[in-house]
């Protein structure tokens, strides 16, 4: 297991963006990536992963997770993102892939910008009926740091817990002992078709 922790403030900007980035908000988007695991939770190898966006989150919808968050804690959060209206889809090429449901992004100072993607992670059956540990890391959460002309790195957190301490940190505890590394990350306008 490896925790991350994050004041308020660095929170905002990765977990659930400060700022929506309004040169391509709403506008929809496809990201692909080499998706790399070296934790055994995981199983070990790489594998192309693509993340489509048909919509970003509005501010309005961060607030109130945040807000979530920090007063009714990560229960209550997974209940809320649950009752999104899907963001867009993550899937690798030999799988179904599954809903996203929050997606925001926020301009970083020497240009290029962050976004991060977060959703209620599958559960399979035998997850559901038998409880083992990993039931309690109900999150995913993609964060992906992308430079002017669309192209960077990033993680993606699978089994993920969030929880908000009272002395301002909120913490990101990942099931493996590390997260998924996205590398090679392209982004381009998603077709009308797709």
């Amino acid at each position: 297991m490896k925790r991350r922790q994050f004041t308020v403030m660095a929170v905002a900007l990765m977990l659930l963006a400060v700022v929506a980035y309004s040169q391509t908000n709403g506008q929809p988007e496809r990201f692909t990536a080499n998706a790399v695991s070296l934790s055994p939770e995981y199983g070990t190898g790489q594998r192309v992963v693509d993340i489509t966006v048909d919509r970003w989150s509005p501010n309005s919808e961060r607030e109130r997770l945040v807000t979530v968050l920090q007063t009714k804690g990560p229960d209550e959060l997974l209940k809320q993102l649950q009752k999104n209206k899907p963001v867009g889809r993550i899937r690798t090429p030999d799988s179904l892939g599954y809903d996203l449901r929050y997606a925001q992004q926020t301009p970083l100072p020497e240009g290029g910008r962050m976004i991060v993607i977060a959703t209620d992670r599958p559960i399979g059956f035998w997850e559901a009926t038998e409880h083992p540990r990993s039931i309690d890391y109900p999150f995913t959460v993609i964060q992906m740091k992308l430079d002017r002309e669309g192209n960077g790195s990033g993680t993606l957190s699978y089994a993920t817990k969030i929880v908000a301490h009272k002395n301002n940190v909120i913490e990101l505890e990942d099931f493996a002992t590390q997260p998924i590394m996205l590398n090679n990350i392209h982004s381009a306008p998603k077709n009308a078709t797709e």
